[in-house]
């Protein structure tokens, strides 16, 4: 029974550490919404707090389950580039460039490649697992948690498959995904913030708070996570002001954390059936 013991350590492993990761984010945003909200943030935290509890859920089901397997798949797909030579640019490429360029090209790129994946997720065929991170109808900065578990690996596949391709060294796609994650939380968040001028070439909170709306006409628009210049370079840039109408989808879920994991199942196989 040692291969239950290791199991069991390495799961109390994992949500040690994907609690604790939550920690900072959890204080950093408690702090900035009194500041921004006053007396309306315990309100807002309130009525937030079911589909937060959601948002956990799936943090926890993917904690437990989905970082191993985002693992293999990562490593897959590098030795697969690596094996077929599909290694676009050499390392010694990125070495001689330098720390900073580096770094602002991995992040951009990384957007950019985003930016097309986050836009197929908006087609019928990928659409029912993302639609589980639009059903947030309270968004918060905790909504950057809530991803269905094949969402997360398209997500993972696509993304890492072409950053492999530009060759780019392992602390450069570390920094990519620290920073569009953490800056993920950020856009996130319950706040009117929309930058100004700087609005068009940053994702500010309004914007993607825009992405999120409920009504139809928004869904076509916001796609990048860091750099709009992408979304204003492509035509899908709308930033009207605050975002103060409804968020979320009118599609029944079903009940809580479940609901959510079997709704894209259910609706490819009603898809299926119908055109059976």
């Amino acid at each position: 029974m040692d291969w239950l013991g290791d199991v069991v350590r390495q799961g109390g492993s994992a949500l040690w550490d994907g609690g604790a990761a939550l920690i900072l984010p959890a204080l950093f945003f408690a702090v900035l919404a009194v500041l921004v909200k006053k007396r309306e943030a315990l309100a807002a935290l309130r009525r937030a707090a079911g589909e937060i509890r959601i948002n956990l859920g799936l943090y926890l089901f993917d904690t437990l389950m989905m970082l191993p397997i985002l693992g293999l798949v990562t490593g897959f797909a590098q030795a697969a580039m690596q094996g077929a030579g599909l290694i676009l640019v050499p390392a010694a490429f990125w070495e001689t460039l330098g720390l900073y360029p580096t770094l602002f090209i991995v992040v951009f790129a990384g957007d950019f490649i985003g930016y097309w994946r986050h836009r197929l997720e908006h087609t019928n065929l990928l659409w029912p697992s993302h639609a589980v991170h639009h059903s947030d109808t309270e968004m918060s900065w905790s909504t950057l948690l809530r991803f269905h578990p094949i969402n997360r690996l398209t997500t993972t596949l696509i993304d890492s498959t072409f950053l492999l391709a530009l060759g780019f060294p392992a602390w450069a796609a570390v920094a990519n995904g620290l920073v569009r994650h953490y800056y993920g939380y950020f856009i996130h968040a319950d706040l009117p913030w929309t930058y100004g001028p700087l609005g068009r070439i940053f994702v500010s909170p309004a914007m993607h708070r825009w992405h999120h709306a409920r009504e139809y006409k928004y869904a076509g628009t916001n796609f990048a996570t860091v750099f709009s210049a992408i979304d204003v370079a492509f035509g899908t840039f709308s930033l009207p002001g605050p975002c103060d109408v409804p968020l979320g989808l009118e599609a029944d879920m079903g009940q809580g954390v479940r609901g959510q994991l079997t709704y894209p199942f259910r609706r490819w196989f009603s898809a299926a059936f119908k055109r059976g």
